[in-house]
């Protein structure tokens, strides 16, 4: 079957592309902070509603299962339903679940309403960045978009530290989730009036294939929380790997046959796109442990309070933003390889920096530096590798390559997190654990640098990208 096709109205002009790319943004920025904004507010979550020290984490875990599990079905339901319909309806889910999740007055509750915030994401997620690419359809101004949705998905992940930090200390761990309520109602009230619905394509979901990528990717997101808390050879993380690699090692079997799979197989035939994905991943799997174990640091060494831990990562934020509003210029002049080669070298060096931590450091001598370094090279990484994965699919198919991206992102960052904490458990002291832990954190930013020379991503925009990927 054919796309329907769009008006033919033009796209992104004046103040409303202003507004769409505030709304999308804003969103993305919603549902990536609301992974770590809790993270400071554990202790008062714990206090408040009587979790157990295990029920605690989940939750965190139970956000990033259901938003990690169900990206690739929210990618396809918005190529196939519209993708504005579908994020105005993920966004509507997530708010009301980030107010139900406020009012919870026991563990079981909140837990059913974070899961319900990981639903509504896993809808809204692919689409805001469909919407995005389907809306600055001009390659200079797609490009400046891509930038700025790059770095807000990025420093999300920091940002959520200051800001959950700013209202536990001001307000209480419910502010947490009532923050998210008056942003997603702007959201919905405003996005059908500052962006077009993107062209449907018609047909029908691929059942199967959207029944074992969920499942596959619901368990191998399980594996990596269950490794992180109780180690990898215990066994239901073993069945959880098992499960996911019997399922992940069937499913191109599976869309290799459909007539219109829930995972396009063309879009693992570009090099360049393959190239991006593994290093989203492999760049969030580095920050995402990073981010973890500094928390603990600055808390149970250092003594910070929340207000001062959160804006202790504040510097984070502003390296990787200024780092990221240069890639737009330098894109044309050097490409993205060069660039992500540059932001994969600042975050090695931050990380070789943060092996030298000891109980006697301090935040200025020892953890300044590295987290400067490490937002910007995130800055430059990020931008250039969604620009490369983004810039040549074909607008039907939009969908499907953003929640891919997404899902790296989700899954690295989880495999981060348990590799690294399996390292620090293997420490002497505490300290020692998290030494050992940077160094583990090293091998992914080696890793990166190792990618883009296996890789060769070199990166196209313009009608031959778009010729080139439209083919299967």
């Amino acid at each position: 079957m054919l796309p329907q096709k769009a008006s033919r109205r033009p796209l992104a002009s004046g103040a409303g592309g202003g507004l769409a790319l505030a709304l999308l943004c804003g969103a993305q920025l919603t549902l990536v902070v609301d992974a770590s904004i809790v993270n400071i507010a554990l202790p008062s979550i714990q206090r408040g509603l009587g979790f157990s020290d295990a029920g605690l984490s989940w939750v965190v875990n139970a956000y990033t299962l259901a938003f990690g599990g169900l990206l690739l079905l929210g990618g396809r339901a918005g190529d196939l339903l519209g993708h504005r319909r579908v994020f105005s309806a993920g966004v509507g889910v997530f708010t009301v679940a980030s107010l139900v999740g406020g009012l919870a007055v026991t563990p079981g509750w909140l837990l059913a309403a974070r899961a319900m915030q990981g639903v509504g994401a896993a809808l809204a997620g692919p689409g805001a960045l469909a919407l995005l690419a389907t809306t600055f359809q001009d390659a200079e101004r797609r490009s400046r978009a891509l930038a700025v949705f790059s770095v807000v998905a990025s420093a999300g992940m920091v940002a959520g530290l200051v800001l959950g930090g700013v209202l536990t200390a001001w307000a209480s761990w419910r502010g947490v989730l009532f923050v998210n309520v008056p942003v997603g109602l702007a959201i919905v009230l405003l996005v059908p009036r500052a962006v077009r619905e993107s062209a449907r394509q018609e047909g029908r979901f691929d059942a199967g294939g959207a029944l074992m990528c969920t499942v596959g990717s619901t368990l191998l997101v399980y594996g990596f929380i269950r490794a992180a808390e109780r180690g990898w050879s215990g066994g239901l993380t073993v069945a959880a790997f098992c499960g996911a690699g019997v399922l992940l090692a069937l499913f191109p079997v599976v869309e290799a046959r459909a007539r219109q799979p829930i995972v396009p197989l063309w879009l693992f035939a570009d090099r360049d796109r393959v190239g991006a994905f593994l290093m989203r991943f492999l760049l969030t799997a580095a920050m995402s442990g990073m981010l973890f174990f500094l928390t603990l640091y600055v808390q149970g060494v250092l003594g910070y309070g929340p207000l001062e831990t959160g804006f202790g990562f504040l510097p984070t934020t502003v390296a990787l933003i200024a780092a990221s509003r240069a890639v737009p210029w330098l894109l044309p002049r050097y490409g993205p390889r060069p660039i992500m080669a540059a932001g994969a070298v600042l975050c090695a060096v931050g990380m070789v920096w943060l092996t030298q931590v000891s109980r006697d450091s301090s935040y200025v001598g020892m953890i300044l530096g590295p987290v400067l370094l490490f937002g910007a090279g995130t800055g430059l990484v990020a931008v250039a590798a969604t620009f490369v994965a983004m810039a040549s699919v074909p607008a039907g198919e939009s969908g499907a390559a953003s929640a891919l991206l997404q899902s790296m992102q989700q899954i690295g960052g989880s495999l981060g997190v348990a590799v690294l904490v399996t390292v620090d458990h293997a420490g002497s002291s505490v300290v020692d654990g998290m030494r050992d832990a940077f160094t583990a954190g090293v091998g992914f930013t080696a890793c990166m640098l190792l990618a883009l020379v296996a890789f060769r991503v070199q990166g196209r925009s313009g009608a031959e990208g778009r010729r080139r990927s439209s083919q299967p």
